[in-house]
Order: C-alpha cells, then sequence, then structure tokens
C-alpha cells in the first residue's frame, strides 16, 4: 500500500484515468461491433452509417491514447475494406 501522500494521490488519479480510458474502449467496441453485426446482416446501407459513426470514434480514441493510432487506422482501413467488398 501507499506510504507518502502523493503515492496515495497518484494511485487516486490511476483509478481516475483507468475509469475513462475503459468507458472510451467500451464505446470504441460498441461502435465496432453496431458495423459488424450490419456487415452480417448483409445490409450495405446499415454498415456505412455505422461506420461513419465508428471511425471518428477510433480515430478519438487514438488522439487519447486509449488505443495506438496505427491500431485505430488499420482497423478503420479493414472495416472500410469489407463495407465496401460488401456491394460488389
Amino acid at each position: 500500500m501507499a506510504n507518502t501522500s502523493s503515492a496515495k494521490k497518484a494511485t487516486r488519479k490511476i483509478a481516475a484515468r483507468t475509469a475513462v480510458n475503459k468507458n472510451r474502449r467500451s464505446r470504441v467496441r460498441t461502435y465496432v461491433r453496431k458495423v459488424e453485426e450490419a456487415l452480417a446482416a448483409g445490409d450495405k446501407a446499415a454498415a456505412e452509417a455505422a461506420f461513419k459513426a465508428a471511425q471518428p470514434e477510433l480515430m478519438r480514441a487514438a488522439g487519447k491514447g486509449v488505443l495506438h493510432r496505427n491500431t485505430a487506422s488499420r482497423k478503420v482501413s479493414r472495416l472500410a475494406q469489407r463495407v465496401k467488398s460488401l456491394g460488389a
């Protein structure tokens, strides 16, 4: 357990930051899941709408440091590719 007051404060800050990051990660997963479900259903219009909502959410998570920016870009790219191939 933390002994100094600064160490106790650090643990409080870590707990608060962890909660925020968990919430952001959860939001990203929800948006990505909506795209996945639309793709599985074969609904191109719904998939495009869900993708348009998911893309900024992924990039926001990357900007906040929840995801690495390359990871976010890779996920966006792969989702875009799958949405595009749905119509073809």
